[in-house]
């Protein structure tokens, strides 16, 4: 059981929420956006939505600058 997360094959945990899998995979920009099979997860809803396996997973780092 597996997920892709950026392109790369990731081991697949049962009932991991993605504010858990950020912390296992050591995600630790303040400003981050996820998506799950091309849906977007609101911020606020990182520590209910648990991630299916065989999803497809794109972590997005925001940058702020001027």
């Amino acid at each position: 059981m597996s997920i892709e997360v950026n392109s790369k094959t990731v081991d697949w945990i049962k009932d991991e929420t993605i504010e858990k899998f950020l912390k296992r995979m050591k995600y630790v920009f303040p400003l981050v956006i996820v998506k799950i099979n091309d849906k977007v997860v609101p911020k606020q809803d990182f520590s209910k939505v648990m991630i299916p396996d065989k999803s497809k997973i794109a972590v997005i780092h925001m940058i702020s600058g001027g």
